[in-house]
């Protein structure tokens, strides 16, 4: 069972997962479900080689849909067999005109399709390969069952997953969690969804450059502004016996490092907002 935050503010929830990330990672590893859905995935992706044998095998096609945050996309079998043929250099195909780029992180992962749309048999037998997919496997899982005790918390964590691959504001918008993590933390309103698509990356440039992120340290700037503001906006539900609180309660050295907590926030306007919905 993953460690609840239930009871926690976002930033103390946050030094909390990160404190106890590589024994929650272990704890999955070690449960029943997860590890047979692992052993699963493991045993038989090697004799896949196309789309059509991967949504044939449930198992194996949820496992990999939950790797990439697609598990509410798993009964669309031919939808998704479609974007995994698609030619993914085509900006006509439809892996390209879906506008969630987690769609295009699965075709290029799985890369059933080469550039020119010419099929291709890859070589899931590969460790490598295979470590990769199982580990981003644990890592959605965590995110997931954290969004759903706090879904604060669970932005952040998108956002530090995905923050490496950020390389312009169409980025940013192709995925809801950054979009509600940069209209955040920037406090930029809820109207800027009903302009066109270009005229917010307009905006949103004048409002901050990305090429920022590439410090850590700004990064931990953004992700504590964002988690004060969030905090504000979308209060969390608190619970007074919580496990993790009892636990912080208990643990003098762990509350030193989680509870001083400081910001520097430029005044900026609290309001409901959402660029993807």
């Amino acid at each position: 069972m993953v460690l609840s935050i239930s009871g926690l503010s976002s930033q103390i929830a946050l030094k909390l997962i990160d404190s106890t990330h590589d024994s929650q990672i272990e704890t999955l590893a070690n449960s029943g479900q997860h590890e047979r859905a692992v052993e699963a995935f493991r045993d038989r992706i090697g004799s896949i080689t196309s789309a059509e044998d991967l949504v044939k095998d449930y198992e194996v096609y949820s496992f990999v849909m939950k790797a990439f945050d697609l598990e509410d996309q798993i009964f669309g079998k031919a939808m998704i067999r479609k974007v995994l043929e698609s030619d993914p250099d085509d900006k006509t195909s439809l892996v390209n005109r879906l506008t969630d780029d987690r769609f295009i992180d699965l075709n290029e992962a799985l890369g059933f399709t080469a550039a020119g749309g010419e099929p291709v048999v890859p070589d899931f037998n590969d460790t490598a390969w295979q470590d990769s997919i199982v580990n981003q496997y644990y890592e959605q899982t965590l995110i997931n069952s954290y969004s759903e005790e706090n879904e604060n918390v669970g932005v952040a964590l998108e956002f530090r997953n995905a923050v490496d691959d950020i390389e312009s504001w169409y980025d940013v918008l192709a995925n809801e969690d950054l979009t509600d993590f940069f209209l955040t933390a920037l406090g930029l309103p809820e109207e800027m969804a009903a302009i066109d698509v270009d005229k917010q990356v307009s905006l949103l440039s004048k409002s901050y450059d990305l090429d920022k992120l590439a410090d850590p340290a700004e990064r931990e700037r953004l992700l504590t502004t964002y988690l004060a503001i969030a905090d504000i906006q979308n209060p969390q539900a608190t619970a007074v016996d919580s496990p993790a609180l009892s636990m912080l309660q208990n643990s003098t050295s762990l509350t030193s490092s989680i509870i001083e907590i400081t910001w520097d926030m430029t005044p900026v306007g609290v309001s409901t907002y959402s660029l993807n919905r």
